[in-house]
This record gives C-alpha cells, structure tokens and sequence, in this order.
C-alpha cells in the first residue's frame, strides 16, 4: 500500500469506503461495511443530525430568514450560504451515504414532505427554474430514490441548440454555460442509472459533446482557457465548474475515454504534488456546517482521491 492511500484511509469513513472501492479493490463486502458507517458516525452522521423539521438551515436553497444555527458555522459569511437543504443533501450525495440507510430515508421524507423552494413554494423534488439548481435537484433526488420525472422533462425542453444548458436562457442567453451544463448532466446521468422513465441518453450526449468540443475548459473559438478558476480543484464543488469536476463526470459515464480529455487529464497530472497527493485550491465563499479539509494550500484527501481515480480509469479504460 502506498504512503498516499494509507493517507487517504486514515479519514472518516465517507474517504476510507469510496479509497476501498476505487483504489484498493477491497473486497464488496469490505467497502459495504465502511460505507454504511457514513451514516452512523463522522460527517455523514453530524450533517443528518442537523436536519430539523424537514430540512436544513430553514430553507431549500438558502437559510430561511429565521434560521439560528444550533451550533456554530464556519467560513465567510459574506459568501452564498451552504448551510441549506440542496448543498446539504448534494454533499451527503458526495459523501456517498447510503440511500436505503433508514436515517437517510427519513430525512429524505422529510425534505419531500415539508421542504419548499424560496422561488414559488413548489415542493423540493417537483424543482424550481433555474437549470444549474434543477440539475442538482434532479441528481440527489434520483440518488435518494425520489420521483424527479417532472424536473427532467424541463430540463429537456430547455436544452439549448449547441447543446448544453444556460440558467440566463430566461433573460435570452443563446449560449450554453459550462456550470449549468455539468450540473444538468450530472442529475441525467444519475436520473438514467436510477431507471427514470424519460429517456434522456441523446440529450446527455449532445450536452457531452458541449464539453468535449471544448477539450473540458477552452474557449470553442480560440481555444484559450476559458477561465483559470476552472484549472485550481474545489472540494465540495458547490455548482460550480472546473475540470476535475467535469472528468469526475466522464469517469462516473465510463467506457473508453474520449481523445478530447486528454488536455484536462494532462492538467490533472500536472497539479500532482511531489509527495503524490493534490491540493485543495478553491474554496467558495460561504457559511458551511463544519470543514471537512485543513484550508485551501494544504493537501486535500478529497481532491486526492478524486484525481487518483480519474487517472485510474483514464489509465485502465483507454484501448
């Protein structure tokens, strides 16, 4: 075992089962018991426990105006909050907590049962607008097992024609937004491996093809980075893009890697540290539960494992 991976597993289980799973090769059984901790003990634990009355911090996508932390935050306060039910339950999602976990499936009751959107009221898994925050509905709720059939076929509808999606398409954008984009194909691809009713292969593939004609960060035009944030690794990601992000994507569509990856796969090797780990480099703004890592400059376990699994499979897949 390398110095890195024995590093990774000395962390809280939501780490130590997705190392077991897609580093070490651990028996199912092994990682099926790590994983079930998540909810029993650590993050996965502490962000379940804070859930009250149906969901998080008093409101869907950000605090409700009367929420009053039972324990104390972190982060900057001048940022967007991710203390809410959608960021919550997205990193719940990223932690991998079990679905079918019976502290899990309550919560889940929970958010469907009372939480609402601040746009218009509507019931948390039935969406809101807004595609970035639709496609990230879309993903945990396929994720937990909740019907979210109503959030993808507008999603479908609003595909815009070089094939990506744009939250700014309401005030007449024509261009598709790589953050929107992402966002939207990660709830699709969640939504097809659940069995979702709609078929939504072809748009998930023209949506692919928005990114991949854009080696994952150049301009289509010029080919000049689009924007440098995008080449600096966020851990959790929030909505925001960048290209371990978007290669976490590719890996979670498997087969064979497209020869478009090649420049970001380059870039993720390019950022490897001299003692093998990657860096948490961009951190958003914003009030969270608790840190899950020691800062941004420092080495980070998610973005660790993150790349070590994209260049694994990027390694192993292609012919």
């Amino acid at each position: 075992m390398s110095d890195v991976v024995a590093w990774l597993l000395d962390a809280d289980p939501a780490v130590r089962w997705q190392v077991l799973r897609d580093l070490t090769d651990a028996p199912p059984a092994e990682v099926a018991a790590e994983r079930a901790r998540v909810a029993e003990t650590g993050w996965g634990k502490r962000l379940l426990d804070l859930q009250d009355g149906g969901q998080w911090a008093g409101g869907a996508c950000f605090p409700g105006k009367d929420w009053r932390p039972a324990q104390p935050v972190v982060g900057d306060p001048e940022g967007q909050p991710w203390t809410s039910t959608l960021p919550t339950l997205r990193l719940l999602r990223e932690l991998g907590v079990e679905p079918d976990h019976p502290a899990v499936r309550a919560a889940v009751a929970g958010v469907r049962e009372h939480c609402r959107w601040e746009y218009a009221g509507e019931p948390f898994f039935a969406g809101e607008v807004e595609p970035c925050i639709n496609g990230g509905t879309a993903t945990i709720g396929a994720y937990f097992g909740e019907d979210v059939d109503g959030i993808v076929a507008r999603l479908l509808g609003e595909q815009l024609e070089d094939g990506g999606w744009n939250c700014e398409a309401e005030n007449g954008s024509v261009r598709s937004s790589f953050h929107s984009t992402l966002c939207v194909l990660e709830g699709l691809l969640e939504y097809e491996r659940a069995g979702g009713a709609r078929p939504v292969a072809q748009a998930r593939r023209r949506g692919e093809e928005y990114l991949l004609t854009r080696s994952l960060f150049r301009r289509a035009s010029t080919g000049a980075t689009v924007d440098p944030d995008w080449l600096r690794f966020s851990f959790p990601p929030q909505w925001h893009y960048d290209v371990l992000r978007g290669l976490e994507y590719f890996r979670a569509v498997g087969g064979t890697p497209d020869p478009r990856l090649a420049d970001a796969v380059q870039h993720v090797r390019d950022t490897q540290q001299p003692d093998g780990t990657w860096l948490l480099e961009n951190t958003y703004p914003g009030l969270v539960h608790f840190e899950l890592e020691d800062g941004d400059g420092r080495p980070s376990r998610w973005n660790t494992l993150r790349a070590l699994r994209v260049l694994r499979w990027y390694g192993s897949a292609r012919p």
